[in-house]
C-alpha cells in the first residue's frame, strides 16, 4: 500500500513538472507540410472518464470535424493509409481519476461527421488492422484508475501504422486547458498556423535559393 502511494505521488510531482513546460512544439519537418491525410485516434492510453465517459470520443470527432472544415488534411479512418497520425486526450483538472476500462478506445463501426461543406463519412468495418489496441480478453465495464496529464493534450505523429507511428516521438504538440474544447478545437487552429507558417518560410526559403543561383 505504501509502495503504491509512493509511486503515485511520484507521479504526480512528474507530470506537474511537465505540464508547464509542455505547451506547444512549432517545430515541423517535411513529411507534416506535404502530408494530405490524417487519422485522428483517443490516446490509446487514455482511459473512459467517470465523470465525462464521451469526453475523449467527443473531442476526436470535433478535432475530425475542424480538420475536414479546414480542408488542406483529409480525415481518414484506416491509420496504414494516412500521412499523419493524431492523437487526442481530455484533461479534467486531475492528475488521477477514476475511469471506466474494458472497451476499445479507438474501434467504432462507423463515423458520420458533418462539417461546413457537407458531411464526411467514414467505415469502418470491425477492428482496423492496424489497431493500438490488443482484442480485449474481457470486454465487460470495470472500474479503475489513471495517473495523466490534467490539461487537454494534441499530438501530431509522422504516419504509417497506427501502432508504428505512436512508438516515435510527436512532432508536434499542443497541451493546454480547453486545448479541445467542443466544437472550436483551439489545438487544430494552433495547429493550422503553425503549419501555415512552416509552409511560408519553406517557400521563402526555396525563393532565396532559386534567386541565388547564377
Amino acid at each position: 500500500m505504501l509502495l503504491r502511494l509512493s509511486l503515485v505521488l511520484s507521479l504526480v510531482l512528474l507530470f506537474a513538472c511537465l505540464a508547464p513546460a509542455n505547451k506547444k512544439k512549432d517545430t515541423l519537418p517535411a513529411e507534416v507540410l506535404a502530408a494530405q491525410t490524417v487519422v485522428v485516434l483517443v490516446d490509446p492510453d487514455a482511459g473512459m472518464s467517470t465523470a465525462a465517459p464521451l469526453a475523449n470520443r467527443t473531442a476526436q470527432e470535433d478535432v475530425e470535424k475542424a480538420l475536414a472544415n479546414w480542408g488542406r488534411l483529409k480525415p481518414v479512418l484506416i491509420g496504414n493509409t494516412a500521412d499523419l497520425v493524431i492523437t487526442v486526450r481530455k484533461g479534467n483538472g486531475k492528475i488521477v481519476q477514476p475511469t471506466i476500462s474494458g472497451e476499445p478506445t479507438n474501434d467504432r463501426p462507423a463515423v458520420v461527421v458533418p462539417t461546413d461543406n457537407g458531411i464526411h463519412v467514414g467505415v469502418q468495418q470491425g477492428r482496423p488492422p492496424d489497431s493500438t489496441q490488443a482484442p480485449p480478453g474481457d470486454t465487460s465495464p470495470r472500474l479503475g484508475g489513471e495517473v495523466g496529464p490534467t490539461e487537454d493534450t494534441f499530438l501530431v505523429y509522422r504516419g504509417g501504422t497506427a501502432g508504428e507511428a505512436l512508438e516515435r516521438a510527436p512532432v508536434w504538440r499542443y497541451v493546454s486547458k480547453n486545448a479541445l474544447h467542443s466544437p472550436d478545437v483551439p489545438a487544430v487552429a494552433e495547429f493550422r498556423k503553425a503549419l501555415e507558417a512552416a509552409v511560408k518560410q519553406q517557400q521563402q526559403q526555396q525563393k532565396q535559393q532559386t534567386s541565388s543561383k547564377p
